[in-house]
């Protein structure tokens, strides 16, 4: 039996919808509830199904740890982790009675494969507190468990469009939403004032909300970090989940090789090709990845399925053509050198199988991750302006194009860069490896440098720790005042002023979030990059590093599917 919700009185514990949460004591004087289930396990029959509501409970949930992650690949240590029952979130907000804050909804990044960074160091306490918001954070599903299109699992059924969508991991993000809109306010929070962001993966589904009619109304403001803007066809999802089932059938020993395993599988009825996925665990789903080559691995998507219901029929060229349902202010950004983080960890990482531990020790050995260092940065930079190039400028310029758009801002990030010329706040040599990488803006955004982990502790140190705490906290005002009221510049906080996006030549495109020393350097740009003009730059370079160049933008675009083609 559904419960009444009760509005936020400064008591830690709250009751929701479905049952009574307490919640403890975090730093920075705020309360957190953790482990809260939204939707019922997604087990059994309710694998590839579209999530439920969770059964109500009896007495109050008292939970002191996260809960478990959705399954996947530990990606730095190696190992398989997680369960199917994930569907939870956390919340944190400030020890105060007030009432009507805005939410800040957090949805984590690592590919749609795994979770990265981890909960426990995505803790919301600094933005609870110092953004003076309630903060919450989710799990959804992943790789193939998340993201999986079938008409074995597609009943056809009016009513069955979510159940048959493929998206799951989509959906298991909006259930989030729902449950925010329907419990929110027991915690002080706004249901009217929802803000979105994610970081990579978790900018790939920020975005796709934009243009999913399922999620219509249930946020207000987003925020995108080093996203891109990529979905599939249902059918180009239908013959990856046909390669899928034929590696498996290779895999479990049925078939002996490919032709085989496809005769065996299309004489399958569409009932047992169900029956068959759901008998298979995440281990062997991870273990037919491993069996293939990792240029024509059937890898676990970063994009969603245009199925009409959940994803817009056309996708994201619904952004240009101004039929995306959820307008709202938007901000996206990329960092200045996204690629090094696939360069440092990717030639290393995943060729030489080794785990972040090893990898840091590797590096602290001063052992070379790449044999040529113009060649490296060439890489870098190229790879990073054609990520930014479409993951960002593109869209924000499509968005600007529609009247009833409210306004956009895009940033770029650029603390750590200029290693090459011997000009990173970093310490070396991680100012020319790492620089301003994918990701290197979560710490930032959050004001935790722990947010990174082991990465953290090769590049950040007491000497850069004054630039780096300034910029962060200039980095926090401008998203707190926005997701307050929609506009990024707060009266009297004596920051430049944050532009919106002008798609006049000469008009405010960025703004560029940097230190000079140990004090802010933010400014406005006017420089728009298209794919168009990186590509004419990359050609125009001389041989042979261009055709070297080119190799190496492909080679990282094998493993990090973020870097357009060159």
């Amino acid at each position: 039996m559904k419960k009444e919700v009760k509005s936020w009185t400064g008591n830690q514990i709250v009751q929701t919808k479905y049952g009574a949460v307490k919640g403890f004591e975090d730093e920075a004087n705020t309360w957190v509830w953790k482990a809260i289930p939204f939707a019922k396990p997604p087990i059994g029959e309710l694998r590839w199904k579209a999530p439920r509501d969770p059964d109500p409970w009896e007495g109050t949930l008292q939970e002191t740890e996260f809960c478990e992650r959705c399954c996947q690949l530990d990606r730095y240590e190696k190992t398989i982790v997680g369960s199917e029952d994930c569907l939870r979130l956390n919340i944190w907000r400030p020890q105060s009675q007030e009432k009507g804050l805005p939410v800040y909804f957090w949805i984590h990044g690592g590919g749609n494969r795994d979770q990265s960074p981890s909960l426990d160091k995505t803790s919301g306490v600094r933005i609870a507190s110092q953004s003076n918001a309630v903060f919450v954070s989710i799990n959804y599903r992943l790789g193939e468990f998340g993201w999986l299109s079938h008409p074995a699992l597609r009943s056809g059924k009016p009513g069955d469009e979510y159940d048959d969508s493929g998206n799951y991991g989509t959906l298991d993000i909006i259930k989030a939403l729902t449950w925010v809109r329907d419990n929110i306010e027991a915690f002080g929070g706004n249901p009217d004032n929802v803000f979105i962001t994610g970081e990579s993966a978790g900018a790939v589904n920020t975005l796709s909300l934009l243009i999913s009619p399922a999620a219509k109304g249930l946020f207000h403001k987003a925020m995108v970090q080093s996203g891109r803007q990529d979905a599939y066809s249902v059918a180009g999802g239908d013959a990856r989940a046909n390669a899928i089932i034929a590696h498996l059938l290779i895999n479990d020993g049925t078939a002996a090789n490919q032709a085989e395993a496809e005769a065996y599988r299309d004489n399958m009825t569409l009932g047992q090709v169900a029956a068959y996925l759901r008998s298979k665990t995440f281990e062997e789903f991870y273990e037919f990845r491993r069996a293939v080559p990792l240029n024509t691995r059937a890898r676990p998507l970063m994009a969603v399925f245009e199925d009409g219901a959940v994803i817009s029929a056309n996708g994201f060229s619904s952004l240009e053509a101004g039929t995306y349902p959820n307008k709202v202010p938007v901000i996206i950004g990329m960092n200045k050198e996204e690629a090094k983080l696939a360069l440092f960890r990717g030639v290393q990482f995943y060729r030489g199988n080794l785990t972040m531990s090893q990898l840091i020790k590797k590096q602290n050995q001063k052992q070379e991750t790449y044999p040529d260092d113009e060649l490296y940065e060439t890489v870098a930079a190229f790879a990073s302006d054609l990520k930014k190039a479409y993951g960002c400028d593109d869209i924000l310029r499509k968005l600007r194009t529609n009247a009833d758009q409210p306004p956009v801002y895009g940033y770029q990030f650029f603390w750590g860069a200029g290693g090459y010329k011997g000009e990173s706040v970093m310490p070396d040599p991680y100012g020319f490896r790492i620089g301003a990488c994918h990701a290197l803006d979560i710490p930032f955004f959050f004001n935790l440098p722990t947010s990174l982990g082991q990465l953290g502790t090769l590049i950040f140190t007491e000497e850069n720790r004054p630039g780096r705490e300034a910029l962060a906290k200039a980095m926090m005002t401008y998203v707190a005042q926005f997701i307050h009221t929609g506009n990024p510049n707060k009266p009297g906080a004596d920051l430049p002023e944050w532009s919106p996006w002008s798609n006049d030549a000469d008009g405010p495109k960025c703004i560029l979030f940097d230190v000079d020393g140990d004090v802010i350097d933010i400014k406005m740009t006017t420089e728009e990059l298209t794919l168009e003009g990186v590509r004419a730059k990359l050609n125009a370079l001389p041989e042979p590093l261009r055709s070297k160049a080119i190799k190496g933008i492909i080679e990282v675009g094998q493993y990090w599917r973020s870097i357009p083609t060159p």
